[in-house]
Formats: structure tokens, C-alpha cells, sequence
């Protein structure tokens, strides 16, 4: 796990605020955490799918960051499965392929459980300049 990788992305205010965190970063993996609070409900009482994507995109931004260079998002696609009332979800983003400038990665988010949530796919577009706080250890 790259704790100077997680540490630069603690920098990303909305993610950080909303409470999600990233736990481990390694080539082409990440994970993100977020516990369940009042403030992530929607009216009708389950979490907001924007604090779901949220998890999502964060662990997605730990993963195809990586490498050392920024990567930005083109497409995202989410899927939400099944709500959630309470609770800790998980989000693991995975790479799928990564070229030179274009790369393609899976989020699966899980509750406590290990129940499917949401699943994300998403494109992301790398840039040419690298940022020495995310280079791998």
C-alpha cells in the first residue's frame, strides 16, 4: 500500500468531506471506504446514489492515478443494485486495460456484508506530465 499515494489524495475535498477514504493503493487497484451517515440519506431514508458514486469515483481516482500521472475521468457508467440503509460500504476499483493515454477500469461497491451495491465502469484519459506524490513506492 502507498501511504504517500493515499496521503495526496486526502487533497480531494468532496471525497474526503463526505467521509470516504481510501485504504489501500497499489498499479491498477484501490480501495475506498465509507461509512453510512445521516447526512448521506436521500428523502426517503436510504444512502444518496451520489455519496455511492462518490466512493466509487474515489477509489476509481486512487487506482487509475496509480502509475504516477493524473487520469482523468471520460465516462462513467453506474449501476445501482440494491439500497442500503446503514452501514459501511467498500468500493474496489480494478484496472480493465490501460494504453497510453486511454485507460478502462471496473468498481464493485459491497456492503458489510459482501452484497453487491452499485458496480461502476469507467474511461479515463491519462496526462503527460507526472506528479512525483503519486509515483508508486
Amino acid at each position: 500500500m502507498s501511504e504517500k499515494q493515499i496521503k495526496f489524495f486526502e487533497n480531494d475535498k468532496f471525497a474526503t468531506r463526505s467521509g470516504a477514504k481510501l485504504t489501500e493503493v497499489r498499479p491498477g487497484y484501490a480501495k475506498a471506504e465509507l461509512v453510512m451517515e445521516e447526512h448521506h440519506k436521500n428523502a426517503v431514508g436510504f444512502m444518496q446514489g451520489g455519496a455511492i458514486f462518490t466512493l466509487a469515483d474515489y477509489a476509481l481516482a486512487g487506482a487509475s492515478n496509480s502509475y504516477g500521472y493524473p487520469a482523468l475521468s471520460v465516462t462513467n457508467t453506474i449501476n445501482f443494485i440494491k439500497a442500503v440503509k446503514s452501514g459501511k460500504l467498500t468500493a474496489v476499483a480494478t484496472e480493465i486495460a490501460f494504453g497510453s493515454k486511454i485507460g478502462t477500469f471496473a468498481v464493485e461497491v459491497t456492503d458489510e456484508s459482501g452484497a453487491k451495491i452499485a458496480f461502476m465502469t469507467a474511461t479515463v484519459y491519462k496526462k503527460n506530465e507526472a506528479i512525483p506524490e503519486l509515483m508508486p513506492d
